[in-house]
């Protein structure tokens, strides 16, 4: 696949992602050094949103390499995304590498658009609690960004804050994301629920009903958890 060459835009960037699933989910301008990137004039960061990234990687996989293999997901987005970085002539950073790791949810707040909700997790006006960052495309050139959308946390006008209390583990009680309680459910016998289907406070969230996961994605992803928690 031929290298695009400068000027490019984010049409370019959305071209080599497309039928992936993937998205452009914003981007910034690092300061000269702070970032620890080299050098770079541009980082976009790619994620997805909802199912589409789903039905792109189950239809890539078979179910027996995503039940077995050690981290399936993150292997087809490595493919997918370093791919997309030699086509565009960048380099890709993973927010699944390390340590060190890079903080992906510090350039998530950077780029804008997203706001820390009562739970933790980054909230999006639209997407909800229901989306996700996967990799970053680091560029030598100056590419240029659209200004931030102007929407305030949805967290703010949201007075129930029915999140805070949905968890049966009441892991957000005390103001903090309690880990331990909360893995402690999901994997005894009364955890089913949130096991196969997501996080029950999670889908409280009455933002984003349209990009909620399905029972198989939801699955999927509460599976990794489990097994990263040890």
């Amino acid at each position: 696949m031929p290298v695009l060459k400068s000027p490019m835009d984010f049409k370019d960037i959305e071209g080599a992602l497309a039928g992936t699933g993937l998205i452009v989910r914003g981007g910034f301008h690092p300061d000269a050094g702070a970032e620890k990137l080299g050098k770079a004039a541009t980082v976009v960061l790619i994620g997805n949103a909802g199912a589409d990234m789903w039905t792109a990687f189950t239809a890539a996989t078979t179910p027996a390499a995503r039940a077995t293999d050690a981290n399936p997901l993150d292997d087809w987005i490595r493919q997918v995304l370093d791919k997309a970085a030699g086509a565009l002539g960048c380099r890709v950073l993973y927010p699944f590498t390390g340590p060190p790791y890079f903080p992906f949810q510090q350039w998530a707040c950077k780029a804008g658009g997203v706001f820390v909700s009562p739970t933790g997790p980054l909230v999006h006006p639209e997407f909800g609690l229901w989306h996700a960052y996967r990799g970053a495309l680091v560029f030598e050139d100056r590419l240029a960004l659209a200004a931030p959308s102007g929407h305030a946390s949805p967290c703010e006008g949201c007075a129930d804050k029915p999140c805070l209390r949905a968890c049966p583990a009441d892991a957000f009680v005390t103001g903090e994301y309690d880990v331990p309680a909360c893995v402690g459910h999901v994997a005894s016998s009364s955890g089913n629920d949130c096991r196969t289907t997501g996080c029950l406070a999670r889908r409280a969230c009455p933002v984003g009903a349209g990009y909620v996961y399905g029972p198989d994605q939801a699955g999927f992803h509460m599976e990794k958890f489990l097994k990263a928690q040890g």
